[in-house]
């Protein structure tokens, strides 16, 4: 309340002396540990269901899930099962089409089901699109007026 991002201890400093909020600093932290050769994110362990998650929708492609930090009233995560080649949106190939119409096809689904009125689906892609987790997941947001343009 009133206290500022470095207060809240969510402040890290870039490289070049610039403030940047804790999940900027995350995604920056995950593109430099090579995300894309990584053997396994937080994700893969969820999806074998070695940690725990609150889970909302699962088929033999996607799974979906709350997420620990929500930025709105419904914050869904949705991923595929099979991470491999899909560490991010612009990694994805041809050979993705059926499993990226798929997860969209479904978080359209879940996300008509949890938010009535409306909501959004966001895909970071990369460090600058504050991507923190090299699992490709898309954001299922809602339950409260979305604001634009999102940052």
């Amino acid at each position: 309340q009133g206290l500022s991002a470095r207060e809240r201890g969510v402040w890290r400093e870039s490289p070049s002396g610039h403030a940047m909020a804790d999940e900027e600093a995350r995604a920056k932290a995950a593109a430099a540990g090579g995300a894309d050769t990584a053997p396994d994110t937080i994700f893969g362990k969820i999806v074998r269901k070695e940690i725990p998650a609150d889970i909302v929708y699962e088929d033999d492609v996607c799974l979906a899930f709350k997420d620990v930090s929500p930025q709105a009233p419904v914050h869904i995560l949705m991923i595929p099962k099979d991470r491999a080649g899909l560490t991010g949106i612009s990694k994805a190939s041809e050979g993705h089409k059926a499993v990226l119409g798929h997860i969209l096809f479904q978080a359209g689904q879940l996300g008509n089901r949890l938010c009535p009125d409306g909501f959004r689906l966001v895909v970071n892609d990369g460090s600058d699109g504050c991507q923190s987790v090299f699992h490709l997941h898309v954001h299922i947001m809602g339950g409260r007026q979305m604001r634009w343009p999102p940052g």
